[in-house]
């Protein structure tokens, strides 16, 4: 556990990311979090905002282009396929293991409460939700896989996982690419990426509790 808070907080800092991997981390992180069940811990959100940090930042500003904002949709494109590439493993492992995606006991790297949680949401919001799920932690990891276990239609699922990559990386990214450079965001950073999980996350919550709360009076 110890090991895993740490590595999360050396992910959450710029300069260690520029100088263990740079941007290309961020590639794998973003690809095992959208897809690989040990991924559900890995902080997306937060990294997409100091990506677009990074690219800000005239002293660190990341390869191929010498310009900002070419490097901005550069990278935003990779994060994006990343992340699309990320939920088509997600979706075919569930496809291919729904034996072991639908067992009811847990296993070292398979929690039931997290597929549950995922295949709820699935249920509620229907292809919809691989779209959505982007903007939620443990969600955007185990939903393409309840939706492959299910058998979604896969030219269905295909448009929402390219539609919500595009929002989920193009929103955040670019929000850290316009905030990055002021100095009390920097200086704040951790208060800013708690606000930004918050931010991304409570208009789904609070829809999905009021709904809930909806059905129980029906």
């Amino acid at each position: 556990m110890e090991l895993a808070l740490e590595s999360l907080q050396y992910l959450l800092d710029p300069d260690w990311i520029m100088k263990n991997g740079g941007l290309y981390l961020v590639l794998l992180v973003l690809f095992i979090e959208t897809g690989v069940i040990i991924g559900f811990f890995l902080p997306g959100d937060p990294l997409l905002f100091i990506s677009g940090m990074v690219i800000a930042s005239a002293s660190e500003t990341p390869y191929p282009f010498p310009n900002q904002f070419p490097n901005l949709l550069f990278w935003m494109t990779l994060f994006a396929c990343s992340t699309i590439l990320g939920n088509f493993f997600g979706y075919w492992f569930g496809y291919k293991f729904k034996h072991i995606v639908n067992r009811e006991d847990d296993t070292w790297f398979l929690k039931r409460k997290h597929i549950q949680v995922a295949h709820d949401f699935y249920e509620k919001r229907g292809g919809f939700a691989i779209a959505i799920a982007r903007f939620l932690p443990i969600v955007r990891t185990f939903a393409p896989i309840i939706a492959g276990a299910l058998g979604m239609n896969f030219k269905k699922f295909s448009f929402f996982n390219i539609f919500g990559a595009i929002i989920w990386v193009g929103s955040i990214t670019l929000l850290g690419y316009v905030l990055g450079e002021i100095p009390w965001v920097r200086n704040n950073l951790e208060y800013i990426l708690l606000g930004l999980v918050l931010l991304v996350t409570a208009p789904v919550i609070i829809k999905l509790v009021f709904n809930k709360k909806n059905i129980n009076h029906i």
